[in-house]
């Protein structure tokens, strides 16, 4: 009988052995968003051109190691891997296919000390990065997916309380875990009021200069004002060291300002963020974005983060000094809308229900937050 593997037995194999996969997806599917990841080789061979030309066809397949097959939801992928073990080679299909990469979560340590610990959880389908910082017994969680037993599991491995969730702004790109952490674990849930304008649910108004009592920790986490992405954008400043700093800075780009329309007037924000607030960080501070657009942008201890010297060094829009220029190239560079956000911004406000199915496809495809 043919096997399975999980997603996270995928991205283990990935990170310890490489993993080759074979996506029998359309050619366009598989262009637009596929398993990128170090240690992933991939290709792209549909099952009608297997079953006409034979596997033996296609020499790039190697016979030496075991292939992974990938399709939309696991269905195509099975009879691949059906197809591949008659003709004698080792196979596997990836139980759910894409829509179970697109719920995978990994945790990785940013920092851990006596004082206060970050932990970076990376969804590496959806280019979807959150936070969890923890002091003592408590724990602040930052930008959660809607998949919220992986964080509710981990402060339990941790042996820490989530007393407070945050979202940096209101997101556009995939459904928000945040209100529905918050309840589940008794928690406070913080936004900027003019981010939940229209919301059905309750909240506490994250201001611009709050410092946030966390933990027993010195260690301050402060909230700034970034707006540009959205209208009252908030980055999280973590003593002198760390920035969480949402869709307003990314390791390789700037957060699009397209997405809830008015797009000049938001690139107007943006310019005036990065010319203040940005402006200001030290070169040595750590940039953590809450998006990432290749896997290539995490570091060599496996997180997605870089200090705000090198990204001013490979940032061009961090350097334009005239208005009208950056507005122009903002605009011009959005390129194409993230699919479904004007019903995902319905959810993320708690004024639509849809179902576990219906979420799924609605979050299905890569990141498109970055203006590079």
């Amino acid at each position: 009988m043919t096997r399975s593997i999980t997603a996270q037995e995928l991205k283990k194999r990935a990170d310890s052995e490489g993993a080759v996969i074979l996506d029998v997806r359309a050619v366009d599917a598989y262009s637009d968003w596929r398993i990128q990841d170090d240690g992933v080789t991939s290709f792209n061979i549909q099952n009608s051109k297997l079953k006409e030309r034979g596997v033996a066809s296609f020499a790039e397949l190697p016979k030496d190691k075991e292939i992974i097959t990938v399709c939309a939801k696991g269905v195509a992928a099975q009879e691949t891997a059906q197809m591949l073990e008659a003709a004698g080679y080792h196979a596997v299909f990836l139980e759910g296919g894409m829509a179970a990469w697109s719920e995978f979560y990994n945790p990785v340590t940013v920092v851990r000390d006596e004082a206060i610990s970050i932990y970076q959880m990376i969804r590496p389908a959806k280019g979807c990065l959150s936070y969890i910082l923890t002091s003592g017994s408590d724990a602040i969680v930052v930008d959660p997916g809607r998949h919220i037993d992986n964080y509710v599991d981990f402060a339990k491995q941790q042996g820490v309380t989530i007393r407070h969730v945050f979202d940096t702004h209101l997101h556009a790109d995939h459904i928000s875990g945040g209100w529905t952490l918050a309840k589940a674990t008794d928690a406070q849930y913080w936004i900027a009021p003019e981010e939940a304008e229209g919301a059905t649910f309750e909240y506490h108004a994250l201001e611009d200069g709050m410092t946030l009592p966390f933990g027993t920790t010195d260690v301050k986490v402060i909230s700034r004002r970034t707006p540009g992405h959205t209208i009252a954008s908030t980055s999280f400043l973590v003593g002198d060291k760390y920035v969480l700093s949402g869709d307003t800075l990314f390791v390789s780009g700037l957060g699009r300002s397209d997405l809830k329309g008015h797009a000049r007037e938001m690139a107007e924000m943006m310019f005036n963020t990065v010319r203040t607030t940005l402006a200001s960080f030290p070169d040595e501070l750590t940039v953590l974005p809450a998006h990432f657009s290749d896997y290539t942008e995490k570091n060599a201890s496996g997180y997605v983060g870089e200090t705000m010297g090198k990204i001013r060094e490979n940032n061009r829009m961090l350097h334009i000094t005239d208005k009208d220029q950056f507005v122009e190239l903002s605009v011009k560079n959005s390129g194409v809308t993230p699919p479904n956000h004007e019903t995902i911004i319905a959810i993320n406000r708690g004024q639509i229900s849809p179902s576990k199915e219906q979420q799924t496809e609605l979050e299905t495809g890569p990141n498109r937050c970055a203006v590079k």
